[in-house]
């Protein structure tokens, strides 16, 4: 729905600089936005490979007053995703890897709260590829899985679809990889959500 890309490298930048510790790659942005959808723990993991869990989670934490301070001043919704949630039938929830009060925040702020039954975001269970961020959004819409379609731009949405038991559409665009987003052969794809009416 939304291009945060610059935001959320930006700030992973600013918390990375703001280390002692040599990093064990070079953090451009190119390198950092392969991991947009992918928990943090992920990116700082690859990036500090040494750091122990503490140490991790504190960069998680820098992250996220880092990331909430920036405003998503640089984030952008993208083309058609207004238009068509507001005009697609039936209940919508999200299912994503940010927090579910950072998410609420962000939809609010972008003007697309409105258009979400539910917003289930990523509290205290595994996230994607695991299914539990779906099946947790089902569980508040009490819907069946064969009745709903996820639709993502990551290799890691794709699995967690499949694993969840739901149909998946997958956007062309986004951040995710599109020879790995084909090999778990999504049901559909779409090049603007308008495509989905």
């Amino acid at each position: 729905m939304l291009d945060s890309a610059t935001d959320i490298v930006g700030a992973v930048q600013q918390v990375i600089s703001g280390c002692d510790e040599p990093t064990a790659r070079p953090v451009d942005f190119a390198y950092l936005k392969t991991f947009i959808g992918l928990h943090l723990h992920e990116c700082f993991s690859e990036v500090y490979p040494s750091f122990t869990e503490e140490q991790r989670e504190e960069l998680i934490a820098k992250y996220r007053s880092t990331y909430l301070a920036q405003g998503h001043t640089e984030t952008r919704i993208y083309p058609g995703v207004a238009e068509a949630l507001g005009a697609l039938g039936g209940r919508k929830s999200t299912a994503t890897t940010k927090g579910t009060p950072t998410t609420r925040a962000i939809l609010q702020q972008f003007g697309l709260l409105k258009y979400f039954d539910g917003v289930q975001g990523t509290d205290g269970f595994p996230c994607k590829p695991a299914p539990d961020v779906i099946l947790t959004a089902l569980a508040a819409l009490e819907a069946k899985p064969e009745d709903c379609l996820m639709v993502g731009d990551s290799p890691a949405d794709m699995e967690a679809a499949k694993r969840a038991g739901v149909k998946v559409c997958a956007v062309r665009y986004g951040y995710g990889n599109q020879a790995e987003i084909a090999k778990w052969a999504p049901d559909y794809q779409v090049s603007d959500l308008r495509e989905l009416l």
